[in-house]
C-alpha cells in the first residue's frame, strides 16, 4: 500500500515537473518571439529612415535656413528651434515632475491630495497632444496675440511632466525600505534620506523616465502648430514664432517638391538619431558614475 502511494506521488511529481517545463519553454518562446517582432519593427523603421534620409545629409542642411522649393535651403533654423524648445521644455517639466513624484512616493502616499494629483497626472499622460497645444493657445497665445517659442516649450513641458512623475514615483517605490530605515537610524532627516539615498538608488530609472519624456516631446507636431507655429527665417527669440523639425517635417512631407520631401526624410532621421545619441550618452555616463 505504501509502495503504491509513493509511486502515485512520484508520478504526480513527474507530471507536475513536465507541465512546468512545458509552460516555461512556451513562455520563453513567446518572449523571444515578441522581442524579435519588436526588433524587426524598430529595425525596419530605422532602415527606412536611413535609406531615405542619408541622401539629404549635407553641410548645407546645417548652415542654411528653410527656403522656397529649388532655392537650396536647409533646416538650420528648424534644428536650432527644436533644440531650444525641447531643452526648455525638459528644464521646465523635469523639476516639476521630479518633485511631484517624490511627494507621491514619500509624503502623500494615499492621501486625498495624492490620489487627486496621481489621477490628474495619469489623465495628462494619456491626453492627446493636440489638446495640450489648444489649451496653451487659449491661455497664452490668444491673450498675448502672437505665437512664440516659449508657448511651444510650455506645451511640450506639460507633455513631458506626467512621464517624469510616473517614472519617479515607480522608481522610488522600488527602493528597499531598509535603505530608508538605515539612513533614519543614523540620524539623517527625511529630506536628506530622500536626496542622498533614495534618489541615488533610483537614479538610473529616473533618468530613463527623463529620456522617455525627451523622446515623447522631441517629435511632437500638433502642439507646436498651435503655439510656436513655425518660422522660415533664422530666429532664437523665444518670444517670436519659431521653427522646429517636427513642424518642418509636417510641412515638407506633404509637398509635391522633391527637395522638400528629401529634407522631410532627413529631418525625421535627425530627430531619431538625436534621441538615440542622448540615450546612449546618458546611459554610458550613469554607468560610469556607478562604477
Amino acid at each position: 500500500m505504501a509502495t503504491s502511494r509513493s509511486l502515485l506521488r512520484s508520478d504526480r511529481s513527474a507530471s507536475l515537473l513536465l507541465r512546468r517545463k512545458v509552460t516555461d519553454r512556451m513562455a520563453t518562446g513567446l518572449s523571444w518571439l515578441a522581442m524579435l517582432i519588436v526588433v524587426c519593427v524598430l529595425g525596419s523603421i530605422l532602415w527606412t529612415l536611413l535609406k531615405n534620409g542619408l541622401a539629404g545629409l549635407s553641410i548645407n542642411l546645417f548652415t542654411h535656413s528653410m527656403a522656397a522649393p529649388g532655392q537650396n535651403g536647409g533646416l538650420a533654423n528648424a534644428i536650432m528651434g527644436s533644440i531650444l524648445q525641447t531643452g526648455l521644455a525638459i528644464l521646465l517639466g523635469t523639476p516639476a515632475g521630479l518633485l511631484t513624484g517624490i511627494y507621491l512616493a514619500e509624503y502623500g502616499t494615499n492621501s486625498v491630495l495624492a490620489r487627486t494629483v496621481r489621477f490628474v497626472s495619469d489623465m495628462l499622460l494619456s491626453a492627446p497632444s493636440i489638446l495640450i497645444g489648444l489649451f496653451i493657445y487659449m491661455v497664452l497665445v490668444a491673450p498675448l496675440g502672437h505665437f512664440s517659442g516659449f508657448a511651444g516649450s510650455l506645451a511640450l513641458a506639460i507633455l513631458a511632466m506626467p512621464i517624469v512623475v510616473r517614472t519617479t514615483e515607480d522608481m522610488l517605490y522600488l527602493v528597499p525600505v531598509a535603505m530608508r530605515e538605515a539612513g533614519i537610524a543614523l540620524g539623517a532627516p527625511k529630506w536628506r534620506v530622500i536626496l542622498f539615498i533614495c534618489l541615488r538608488a533610483a537614479r538610473g530609472g529616473i533618468l530613463t523616465g527623463v529620456l522617455l519624456a525627451v523622446a515623447r516631446v522631441a517629435g511632437e507636431t500638433a502642439p507646436l502648430l498651435f503655439t510656436s507655429l513655425g518660422n522660415s527665417e533664422w530666429s532664437v527669440d523665444m518670444n517670436r514664432p519659431m521653427a522646429s523639425l517636427p513642424v518642418a517635417i509636417y510641412q515638407y512631407a506633404g509637398s509635391a517638391y522633391q527637395d522638400w520631401m528629401q529634407q522631410a526624410w532627413t529631418g525625421a532621421l535627425l530627430v531619431t538619431l538625436g534621441v538615440l545619441v542622448i540615450n546612449i550618452v546618458v546611459r554610458v555616463g550613469t554607468r560610469g558614475g556607478r562604477t
